[in-house]
């Protein structure tokens, strides 16, 4: 008798197959780990700061059997982080962080907050970016080695989660200007800040794209946050108000960034701070030499004194430049960052390195060609605070100082020394003026560096 094969069936058991089959391969980020996924004991043997001396000038394999611990800091559960695992050496008041780049996604399902783990060094790489360490494997970009992603496939090779549960991590408490790089890639609470002004109403991040906002306390200071485009919080709206965030402290070189993992490492409950003025105006700040060294044009300078009994901070305040016969500013110098000594004088150079060379010390500011410190003595510079007064003048803007009474090419401006006071118009009486090809009123005579000039005398 022919036996008729039966369909029927096979499909049902085709589908009672599938159907577990994709059950079984469902992602869940509420599983519990096997138990048999953690250790009780590692001959935990090196420290951080050990791991990091091996490091001389290239990225390398680690050929030791070293183990360093740690406790997981960061979460990738909301999307703000990506294939990186940050870890500091203590679960709270740490000394040190480090990270290790591995190729795992949803991470914080097997290595939550406050886990501790070891990691088998062996076989690993150590390399560096902007001065920041970094574990992983390796990978090749144009002939040069950088640390990459550990495969997900070898990732329980090195690290291994301890069994005897989560630790508390209590982040450190600092304000903006206490960052530094012993707390770098650890957990930190930044105290009494705010979103700046300008980035109210904007989102966490652009769609798709990393971005950075801008914090600040109530001193004006100020650190990025960086925020995925691709986090679970990236379209919602920047918090309003005051208070504190917590997250991983980043760093590129000496610039230091954070980064939180989810919206509730944000608690901002206060008022935002008041508005800060801090801006001033003086009468007692001027300028005092100009120079344009006939044998090296490379060591000019311009020179500022402060007469006042106080030092005084230069927030606001530019020193702006009109070349030749200009009525628009051509040039200008931002001061913001200064503080000018009481009695004492403030150097600006267009060239750091061959002022440093000619006179002996290093400018107190260094700009580039072209700027206000960088004239050729034909030029008209004002000093403007930050209301946009005009504090001090040398010139006449819109007439080219060549032979005129405020032409210093080849040679040198020097304020008189009973002069104590800025001047919003330019007066001869107030100067002595070297120059090549000069007008009346100043002294035909070019000036050589470094032996006609004075700079901070």
């Amino acid at each position: 008798m022919k036996e008729y094969f039966n369909w029927d069936k096979l499909f049902l058991k085709f589908t009672v197959i599938m159907t577990v089959c994709f059950c079984g391969c469902v992602k869940s980020k509420s599983y519990d780990l096997p138990s048999d996924n953690c250790v009780s004991e590692l001959g935990v043997n090196a420290t951080f700061s050990e791991v990091k001396s091996l490091y001389k000038d290239d990225t390398f394999q680690i050929q030791e059997d070293l183990i360093i611990e740690g406790y997981v800091v960061s979460s990738d559960a909301d999307g703000n982080f990506f294939s990186v695992l940050y870890f500091q050496d203590s679960p709270m008041t740490p000394t040190e962080g480090f990270q290790i780049e591995i190729d795992v996604r949803d991470s914080h399902l097997f290595y939550p907050v406050g886990t501790k783990i070891a990691i088998k060094l062996k076989g690993l790489y150590l390399g560096k970016s902007k001065d920041v360490f970094k574990l992983g494997a390796t990978f090749t970009s144009f002939g040069n080695v950088s640390v990459g992603r550990l495969p997900a496939a070898i990732v329980n090779e090195h690290i291994f989660r301890f069994c005897d549960g989560k630790e508390v991590i209590e982040p450190t408490a600092i304000s903006i200007t206490d960052v530094n790089k012993e707390l770098t890639n650890t957990l930190v609470r930044l105290t009494d800040v705010e979103f700046k002004e300008e980035e109210l109403g904007r989102t966490y991040a652009e769609v798709g794209e990393e971005t950075e906002r801008i914090l600040t306390d109530c001193n004006d200071n100020e650190i990025v946050t960086v925020n995925s485009g691709y986090s679970d919080f990236q379209a919602q709206t920047l918090p309003d108000g005051r208070g504190d965030l917590i997250g991983v402290l980043l760093r590129e070189n000496d610039t230091y960034k954070i980064s939180i993992r989810s919206t509730s490492d944000i608690n901002f409950n206060q008022e935002h701070c008041a508005e800060l003025i801090d801006e001033f105006t003086s009468e007692n700040i001027l300028i005092s030499e100009l120079a344009d060294p006939d044998n090296n044009a490379s060591a000019r300078f311009v020179e500022l004194y402060n007469s006042s009994d106080e030092d005084l901070n230069l927030k606001g305040w530019k020193l702006k430049r009109y070349t030749n016969a200009n009525t628009e500013v051509s040039s200008e110098i931002d001061l913001s960052t200064l503080i000018i000594k009481a009695k004492s004088y403030l150097v600006i150079s267009p060239n750091e390195e061959e002022f440093e060379k000619v006179y002996g010390f290093a400018p107190d500011l260094g700009v580039g060609t072209n700027s206000p410190a960088d004239s050729n003595g034909d030029d008209n510079l004002e000093l403007v605070d930050p209301f946009e007064a005009v504090i001090d003048i040398f010139g006449v803007i819109g007439e080219d100082g060549t032979g005129t009474d405020h032409e210093f090419e080849d040679g040198r401006a020097i304020r008189k020394e009973e002069l104590f006071k800025g001047s919003s118009v330019y007066n001869i009486e107030e100067w002595v003026i070297f120059n090549d090809t000069g007008g009346p009123g100043t002294i035909n005579q070019p000036k050589m560096a470094p032996d006609d000039f004075s700079p901070k005398e």
